[in-house]
């Protein structure tokens, strides 16, 4: 972080060079747009086809095809989920935070998309619904859904306590993964992602700039729902820090389970997948 005590003087212009304006670095407005009126017509009558209950401090993966639509639900209480995405077909495409993030902010809500990594660099969901979307920023500079977090992991765990922790999120994952495509752990490991953190309440602190998480909003009921733009894997961990609101890797804090709910539409007329991105070297 910056030092507060810098060890060099400040220039004579310091402050015209501080007073400089600000350029957003990706202008969103050549963006592909989500037709969320289209998407709404396809989840009108849309049926449940898939419930899958993900039990506190693990994770567990569901495919969803493209044009369903996957409902993450808070069922019992409030609960954060870390979320990983794959192209079903070829996990080397997944789930891009850091890009997300650049073109749609620190923290995602209904209209936004989730983009894959490169070279594809396409949409994989488009975020439909999103019943936190009242909650907007707090005074804290807060916000719910954030693309800022890695995931909790054992291996910072380590370095911060020296003591290993086998429930944080990057392991649940990485057995999820395990299970799910039938793989070794060690190559299971290296698809796990930097996460969308679902329900999760994060900022930076005004003083230091540092990540910070409060205890979640999420209540029962409360649900992100996305539209499925090609084949895709969800990847869900429950998190073992429960809301949040204390820690993040823990065997006491209260957790509960979240419950992922696919829907498939009466009909994907008007719905085609993205292509991958056209660039080549």
């Amino acid at each position: 972080m910056k030092h507060q005590h810098p060890t060099h003087p400040e220039p004579k212009d310091a402050q015209a060079r501080r007073e400089r304006p600000v350029i957003v670095c990706y202008p969103t407005q050549t963006l592909p747009q989500v037709d969320l009126a289209a998407s709404a017509a396809r989840r009108e009558g849309a049926k449940l086809v898939q419930q899958l209950s993900v039990p506190p401090r693990t994770a567990a993966c569901i495919d969803v095809p493209a044009g369903y639509f996957a409902r993450i639900v808070s069922v019992e209480g409030p609960q954060v989920g870390d979320l990983n995405i794959w192209n079903s077909r070829n996990l080397a495409e997944r789930f891009y935070s850091g890009k997300t993030r650049a073109l749609h902010g620190t923290h995602v809500s209904k209209g936004d998309s989730l983009w894959s990594s490169f070279p594809f660099m396409r949409t994989l969901a488009h975020i439909t619904c999103d019943t936190l979307d009242w909650y907007g920023y707090d005074a804290d500079g807060g916000s719910v859904h954030d693309v800022i977090g890695t995931r909790c992991d054992p291996y910072t765990g380590r370095l911060l306590s020296g003591t290993d922790y086998h429930h944080c999120c990057h392991s649940n994952l990485t057995r999820a993964v395990a299970d799910h495509f039938d793989l070794a752990l060690e190559e299971a490991e290296r698809h796990v992602h930097d996460v969308l953190n679902v329900f999760m309440l994060t900022g930076f602190t005004q003083d230091t700039h540092q990540y910070f998480m409060k205890a979640s909003p999420v209540r029962p009921g409360d649900f992100l729902e996305l539209e499925a733009q090609i084949d895709i894997t969800l990847g869900l961990s429950t998190c073992p820090g429960g809301d949040c609101g204390a820690e993040h890797s823990s065997d006491t804090a209260q957790c509960h389970p979240l419950v992922i709910e696919v829907y498939a539409p009466k009909s994907l007329a008007g719905f085609a997948s993205p292509p991958r991105n056209p660039y080549r070297q």
